[in-house]
């Protein structure tokens, strides 16, 4: 049976990203269950390159993060994880004022892995596609 840790929650994450690398970009966890979790991001001059777009890690620290929490959603109590790999294709540009929406599905929930796809969205449109390994650290039993 899959692990899952419904301590592991929207209330949760606001504490725990507080002072965080993700929570100073103001990365908003708006909804997460087992199988789906959903972030915000509001573009601001900080989420931009010189040149006025949203810079390439921002996308990537976005979408790693809510792939992160949908990962803690499911592990076991006492057990960690870390990304191994990913992956992010970026299809449109984000400027201040717009509203980044990511949404997060596993494809892959093992006992020493779990993958994840994110999809952004900035309005209607497709604006990245990430998939990152996660590596399950198991706590010691």
């Amino acid at each position: 049976m899959r692990a899952s840790n419904p301590d592991v929650t929207v209330e949760a994450s606001k504490h725990a990203l507080e002072g965080s690398f993700p929570g100073d970009l103001a990365i908003d966890l708006l909804e997460i269950d087992d199988d789906s979790v959903t972030g915000r991001l509001l573009v601001d001059r900080r989420h931009l390159h010189p040149g006025g777009y949203v810079h390439g890690g921002v996308w990537v620290a976005f979408a790693d993060t809510v792939a992160a929490w949908g990962t803690m959603r499911n592990l076991a109590p006492g057990d960690n994880f870390t990304t191994v790999e990913l992956k992010i294709n970026v299809f449109a540009s984000g400027r201040v004022g717009d509203e980044l929406i990511a949404t997060g599905a596993p494809l892959h929930r093992g006992r020493r892995t779990q993958v994840w796809e994110v999809r952004v969205m900035n309005g209607e449109r497709l604006a990245a596609n990430f998939v990152c390994t996660q590596m399950v650290l198991a706590a010691e039993r």
